[in-house]
């Protein structure tokens, strides 16, 4: 029985509207911190009452966010030894995995909420870890006693939170900011908000006497789907709306429930999240991610346009983008005021980060041309030399990273160097995700060893949930319990032998064949999926 995985790159959202959400599909087919004391149940906190479904982000990765700050013309501090911050963290889905694969930097995370840390503070207890804290705390009330950070998370509160709360999370970030360091701060946008809002509206007017979750969920989706049907089958507002619901209906109710169905949800113009910003001496740094190449920011024919109504001005000119974009999220990092960002993207910049893809070759039709195709299909064909050989030694080192160093200390022909390709040339290519940047190297290795190992914490959601966190920061999903099983197994004290006879124990209906045929495929995606560590 083969384990086939498949990888979505940035299509299906685990929060609302977060369309930068990456994972994995899998499926088995033929406390000594002060806050902690006195923890109590806030009475009513809806995310005591349903758990929200806690995941990695990889965008608020530290990694990604050192990244974009170093293309960006800041130094912030080396991955390897920072202090991170994660505000309404929930159970710690984003952070535990973070602090499992970064063991030299340090991990501090809180909620409102009690029973999600309670969950949270056990997986680190099982794990070991001595560098992270969760503790139970309200925005409102937290302060400098929590010390400095390089890195501020914030995914999933802005838009759900009251105006006070929203405006302490920003004088927080400030306070507790050091000089170089970045805030990731996500929220529902408009215009394309005002879709979602009546969306919500509709939701909310047929389920308001309803309490139960999935009850609540399930009902509000089908009167949606009521309400389309008066529509014609061609109207623009139906084929809208019917978008919105195919995104809702691949969530978990729980996931609806406090997104789509909170009692607070208020997207906001970019435009104002960036003064309000700036009124606590924070300035826009970029958004967690480079724009896709489709994106109107790239056309030359729209230049005069975002000019004759922002001028030179980058929050102007990103609030035009977005009425052309119809925005309705935005994940948006943040800097101290007083730090000079750059977007001109020099080759300097360039030399400070690490490179990896994804990408598989193969034969071009031009004679000398390579083809380079990423698992979701997009391919490049090429003939050029630099690029070539930057992008076969990428894919070689896949699912690791490379430095400028290391690319032109091994190249495949003398004299390669990165001023072959050019900063104009590596930007389309980041820009197509033919390459990635990176802020510093997973502790993912590249060969399967005699006695293969899974990370620790992704062993152990596997045996109580239904996905795990690979060391790129991406989220595997499982539904047949055979794959957690598979997981678990992976804990370095088991060869290929080993492994089968104990899934052929757990498993004896299922044919013997079938389980040793799909051991080592299942071996190398996991490799390739970075979930495998020395």
């Amino acid at each position: 029985m083969l384990l086939r995985l498949l990888l979505f790159c940035r299509e299906t959202p685990l929060k609302t509207g977060s369309e930068g959400k990456r994972y994995l599909r899998l499926d088995w087919q033929g406390s000594d911190w002060p806050w902690e004391a006195g923890m109590q149940v806030l009475k009513n906190d809806p995310y005591d009452a349903v758990a929200y479904p806690g995941f990695a982000y990889p965008d608020t990765h530290p990694g990604n966010l050192a990244a974009m700050a170093i293309l960006h013309g800041l130094s912030p501090a080396p991955v390897e030894r920072c202090r991170v911050l994660e505000v309404a963290c929930g159970d710690g889905g984003n952070l535990i995995p973070m602090a499992y694969a970064i063991p030299g930097s340090t991990f501090v995370g809180f909620d409102v909420a009690c029973l999600p840390i309670e969950r949270g503070q056990e997986r680190i207890r099982e794990l070991g870890l001595s560098n992270i804290r969760l503790f139970q705390g309200n925005l409102l009330e937290v302060g400098a006693g929590l010390g400095m950070f390089d890195y501020i998370i914030a995914h999933g509160l802005y838009a759900w939170a009251p105006e006070p709360v929203r405006d302490r999370l920003l004088a927080l970030c400030r306070e507790l900011l050091l000089p170089h360091g970045v805030a990731f701060v996500s929220y529902n946008a408009l215009p394309g908000g005002y879709l979602r809002r009546m969306i919500r509206e509709m939701m909310l007017f047929r389920v308001g006497h309803i309490e139960d979750a999935e009850e609540k969920a399930a009902t509000g989706i089908a009167f949606l789907h009521s309400v389309l049907e008066a529509r014609a089958q061609e109207d623009a507002l139906r084929l809208l709306t019917e978008e919105d619901l195919k995104r809702m209906e691949r969530r978990s109710p729980q996931a609806i429930f406090h997104d789509e169905l909170s009692e607070i949800n208020e997207p906001v113009y970019f435009s104002e999240f960036a003064g309000h910003a700036r009124r606590h001496g924070l300035q826009y740094l970029s958004e967690s991610v480079l724009p896709f190449p489709a994106d109107p920011c790239y056309r030359a024919d729209l230049r005069p346009t975002l000019e004759g109504a922002a001028g030179d001005d980058i929050i102007g000119q990103e609030q035009v983008l977005d009425f052309m974009r119809m925005r309705r999220y935005r994940e948006t990092l943040l800097c101290h005021a007083e730090r000079e960002v750059r977007r001109d993207f020099p080759m300097e910049r360039f030399r400070g980060l690490l490179f990896a893809s994804q990408t598989s070759s193969s034969a071009g039709d031009a004679p000398g041309a390579k083809v380079f195709t990423l698992p979701g299909g997009a391919r490049m064909e090429t003939t050029h030399a630099a690029t070539i050989a930057l992008m076969e030694q990428l894919e070689a080192a896949w699912p690791g990273a490379l430095s400028a160093a290391d690319l032109e200390a091994n190249p495949p022909g003398a004299g390669f160097s990165l001023e072959d390709l050019g900063a104009p040339l590596l930007m389309r290519l980041v820009v197509a995700r033919m390459i990635e940047l990176r802020g510093w190297r997973a502790p993912a290795v590249t060969e399967i060893s005699k006695y293969p190992r899974a990370s620790a914490s992704a062993r152990q959601e596997a045996r109580g949930r239904s996905h795990a966190t690979t060391f790129l920061h991406m989220t595997m999903k499982f539904e047949d319990p055979l794959v957690g099983s598979f997981l678990v197994l992976l804990d370095g004290t088991r060869d290929r032998a080993a492994i089968f006879e104990a899934l052929k124990a757990e498993y004896p209906a299922l044919p013997p064949e079938q389980i040793e045929e799909g051991i080592e495929r299942n071996l190398e995606l996991l490799l390739e999926a970075g979930m495998l560590e020395a």
